[in-house]
């Protein structure tokens, strides 16, 4: 009897020790994978190395008092994240930059953050619900429309939040952006996006009171693998200025300068046209 239990208990701990090495095994090979994807580089056009998008939120009068001519004189195209309430303060400047190819994209009908910020305890994405966000991000693209002509297809998050609502009420509004528009970007991340990002959730470098070399910096390391980089800002002007979510003229016109070097191999686009290349192109962009 003793014998017998003894070998079952051998047995036990044969077919426990299988299953680890297994699962060990598996884990290895998922491991091994994952690694495999991210260090994939994604095959951008005409042999270029790495993407890049210029964006900036909120439609602020300096985006078109000084920046779009900066971006014209370079020809380069950026995306405008705008709150249509906003866009009228400087509207035939506006109107341009639609002229000029720049895209416009949906920043929200009222801007709505967290309280935590205090110029938005009147209008605290806390006290928003998926069905107010939905109808004033509609209406958003409504009132764009009339102003400018144009229906964005792109939005971006206010102060990056992808949640409202308060307490056991805490819910993502991500599905719905991602029903209404082609892609959402967010804001304040670190890193780029690779193959395998969600276009309703896409991460976004901070360019605002940056130099030119941590910005080139950010470039290659999304050129080491390929990825897409998007820069994000507020207020352009001269660095002199004492004005916060500043992006700075003179670092501006470096990027612009580096990025339109053919040697750089840096394909810039707005936001849009990366994305429809993105889907559009998926099975085979991978190199």
């Amino acid at each position: 009897m003793i014998k017998l239990i003894t070998m079952c208990l051998k047995e036990l701990i044969n077919f426990i020790n299988m299953r680890k090495l297994i699962l060990l095994l598996y884990t290895i090979f998922l491991s091994s994978n994952l690694i495999g994807q991210e260090n994939k580089a994604i095959q951008w056009p005409d042999g270029n190395t790495v993407a890049i998008s210029l964006t900036w939120d909120d439609a602020r009068d300096s985006q078109v008092l000084v920046g779009t001519p900066i971006l014209d004189k370079y020809d380069v195209k950026a995306t405008f994240y705008v709150v249509p309430s906003s866009v009228e303060r400087e509207l035939e400047g506006w109107k341009s930059a639609v002229l000029n190819g720049h895209e416009i994209g949906n920043h929200t009908l009222l801007h709505p953050c967290s309280e935590s910020y205090p110029w938005s305890r009147d209008n605290a994405i806390e006290d928003y619900s998926l069905n107010r966000m939905r109808k004033e991000l509609i209406k958003a693209n409504v009132e764009i429309e009339k102003l400018l002509g144009v229906t964005p297809t792109e939005f971006a998050y206010p102060c990056g939040n992808t949640y409202l609502g308060r307490d056991k009420k805490i819910k993502s509004y991500v599905p719905v952006v991602r029903k209404l528009f082609s892609t959402g970007r967010t804001y304040g991340d670190i890193s780029s996006n690779n193959l395998d990002l969600d276009l309703a959730r896409l991460s976004c470098v901070i360019m605002d009171d940056k130099d030119f070399k941590s910005i080139k910096s950010q470039i290659e390391q999304s050129r080491k693998q390929g990825k897409w980089l998007i820069l994000g800002g507020h207020e352009i002007g001269h660095k002199e200025i004492k004005i916060d979510y500043l992006t700075n003229t003179e670092m501006l016109e470096e990027l612009l300068d580096y990025i339109k070097n053919p040697e750089n191999k840096i394909w810039t686009a707005p936001v849009g046209e990366i994305a429809s290349y993105i889907k559009a192109n998926k099975k085979n962009l991978i190199r």
